[in-house]
């Protein structure tokens, strides 16, 4: 209905057939709004995956190059081992030898930059006499009665230990005090 002075519309409260498909474009546009707000929610999702992925993926990467070298590391611990051991077994009349003096010298050589390159590549070597153990770096392997050192500490180690920059390479095999009886 109009109004017949000015020709306006006048609403007179009664429902038009007009009405009935603007409501219905209502509901479509509210289930369509519904849709996008949904998507767009879904969106946000898959970025934020996407990002934790990609996150992953390049700490997975830096741990791949950083660690690159485990194995080998913990396969190169035995001659180390071994280099260690020859030395120690040389009594003082074999190293006042002159006759082996330069073999005796090439090893404590070898040794030397065996235990250089470790150090550059991160790799370092556990302390443990004197300290208290730690389960996450020692191995007990027995225990000593001893009544100069307060129980659960170390007082001998039978094999070195090494980390490789944060992580365990090789616990270090260790005797520990307890209580002498």
């Amino acid at each position: 209905m109009t109004n017949i002075e000015n020709d306006t519309p006048v609403d007179d409260g009664q429902e038009t057939e007009t009405d009935a498909p603007a409501e219905g474009a209502n509901d479509e546009l509210a289930q369509l709004t519904e849709q996008v707000a949904a998507l767009q929610q879904d969106l946000l999702y898959a970025r934020a995956e996407t990002q934790n992925v990609t996150r992953r993926k390049d700490k997975e990467i830096a741990d791949a190059h950083a660690y690159a070298a485990t194995k080998f590391a913990r396969d190169i611990l035995s001659v180390a081992d071994n280099l260690g051991r020859a030395l120690a077994a040389l009594s003082e009349e074999q190293r006042a030898s002159d006759a082996i003096k330069p073999l005796i010298t090439g090893l404590e050589a070898t040794e030397r930059e065996l235990l250089s390159v470790f150090e550059r590549n991160g790799i370092t070597r556990i302390a443990a006499i004197g300290l208290p153990l730690d389960p996450n770096q020692h191995q007990a392997m027995l225990e000593i009665p001893s009544s100069d050192a307060e129980p659960g500490t170390i007082v001998q180690e039978m094999q070195a230990g090494y980390m490789m920059k944060d992580r365990l390479l090789r616990p270090a095999m260790v005797a520990v005090a307890k209580k002498a009886e």
